[in-house]
């Protein structure tokens, strides 16, 4: 239920929305593709068969890709809540 001067309706079309956008986002990504090498591009560890089977053109070790995975992405946004606040900044 939207509150305000909101119709209804217009929170669930904020949420699919800012979901479109992240989805669009995610495929935008480049896909690894072609050869998978055998050795970690990071830390030239061998890097394991079955991984290299499941994801074709893998570049790097799994303990290097958790690595790189868990730092943390700045990226900006669109506040879709359109505050006061947030318009004041």
């Amino acid at each position: 239920m939207a509150g305000g001067w909101a119709r209804d309706g217009a929170v669930s079309e904020q949420i699919e929305a800012s979901i479109e956008d992240e989805l669009r986002r995610m495929r935008a990504r480049p896909v690894p593709a072609g050869e998978s090498l055998t050795h970690c591009a990071e830390c030239d560890e061998p890097i394991a068969q079955a991984r290299r089977l499941a994801v074709p053109g893998v570049k790097l070790c799994l303990d290097c890709q958790k690595a790189r995975d868990a730092r943390p992405v700045q990226r900006g946004g669109i506040n879709r809540r359109g505050t006061k606040d947030s318009q004041l900044k």
